[in-house]
């Protein structure tokens, strides 16, 4: 079987890394080859070696580094790599370039909701087809001037291995000392200031002082933890708000919760933890940014509610947690959506008929 390349620059770990992680050994798992190139010291190197999967590390210090060029041409040529997936704009440079001078398709993932300027859009035509993580963003990959039929919507693929309703979140509630009974929200992200958790702290503090029991919890990493832990000293909130850092039992996570919140402010593609949330039977509160639109259909699987708005979403977050039944009706129509079109089995079988069709035509 043919060997696939993906290449990852950026040096955090939050959904874009985990994908690029889940798809490698999807590829492995159904007999295709595949490895990782990605940066020496990197949270990725270090997961892709927890997981088994294979990982180069590659510096790449910026979209001229030569050396970086170099490397991934060896690595292509020693990998007997047949197709080059890229990811991040320095890789995406790079690893294009690489393959495009070895004669390898190249396939361009973009990731995230930010607009692209025309000017910019050159990296995406280096690429011979640009795979999105839901409608919205492959909408400004089309305004930005590709050209349609070289733009391909895939939504990342949900494991229903891992993540499914049968999953069991009472450990997790027992270790972070949520009383029996008290309504657990989340918002489960890399911290960030795009990922809104300012205005989740202020729909807590909302939500506190009509629902007292509430309990919390802030899950994941990032550059922005220490100044939200500051902040959550600094409201008062200590009691109620848990920031647990980076966890890898994220299926247990999801089965704690209640309601799984995603109050982005900007830059939301398609989340994976939206689907995570409700493979495992969460109901979801999000913000209307980017996908999430595509993800929650509100008053079915959740609620949807203006970015910036921590009223409406305290609101939200309370119509949930207050009706135990609604709730679980929401949670039951998510496990059905994430079986029928988010399985990582479905999200991967279109990803590789892009790629034979590629490595077909070469």
């Amino acid at each position: 079987m043919p060997t696939v390349l993906h290449t990852e620059a950026s040096r955090g770990l939050g959904g874009q890394e985990i994908r690029i992680l889940a798809e490698t050994r999807w590829l492995l798992a159904h007999g295709w080859g595949a490895l990782i190139a990605c940066q020496p010291e990197s949270p990725l190197l270090a997961e892709a070696r927890v997981a088994g999967a294979p990982a180069v590390p590659v510096r790449m210090r910026g979209a001229l580094d030569l050396r970086a060029l170099a490397a991934l041409r060896r690595l292509m040529r020693a990998g007997a790599v047949s197709l080059v997936h890229t990811h991040s704009s320095v890789d995406s440079w790079l690893g294009a370039l690489a393959a495009k001078s070895l004669g390898l398709p190249v396939v361009r993932s973009r990731h995230v909701s930010i607009p692209i300027r025309r000017s910019r859009a050159l990296v995406y035509r280096l690429a011979d087809r640009v795979s999105t993580s839901g409608e919205a963003v492959r909408a400004l990959v089309v305004g930005a001037g590709i050209a349609p039929a070289r733009v391909v919507s895939i939504p990342p693929g949900v494991d229903t291995a891992r993540f499914h309703p049968g999953v069991s979140g009472k450990a997790i509630r027992e270790e972070l000392g949520i009383p029996a009974g008290a309504p657990a929200v989340g918002l489960v992200a890399n911290i960030r200031g795009s990922k809104g958790h300012n205005v989740f702290l202020e729909a807590a503090r909302e939500i506190l002082g009509r629902s007292p029991d509430a309990r919390f919890l802030i899950v994941g990493d990032g550059v922005g933890f220490a100044e939200v832990r500051q902040r959550v000293r600094d409201m008062g909130l200590e009691p109620a708000v848990t920031m647990t850092g980076f966890r890898r039992d994220i299926p247990e996570i999801m089965a704690a919760l209640d309601v799984l919140v995603l109050p982005s402010l900007r830059s939301e593609a398609t989340s994976q933890v939206i689907p995570q949330a409700l493979a495992v039977g969460t109901p979801v509160v999000a913000s209307t940014v980017g996908g999430n639109p595509e993800l929650v259909r509100d008053g079915e699987t959740g609620r949807l509610v203006p970015p910036s708005d921590p009223r409406a979403l305290a609101d939200a977050i309370l119509e949930l947690v207050k009706d135990p039944e609604r709730a679980r009706a929401a949670g039951r129509a998510g496990q059905a959506i994430v079986r029928e079109r988010y399985s990582i089995d479905a999200s991967m079988e279109l990803t590789a008929s892009v790629y034979r069709r590629l490595l077909d035509r070469n």
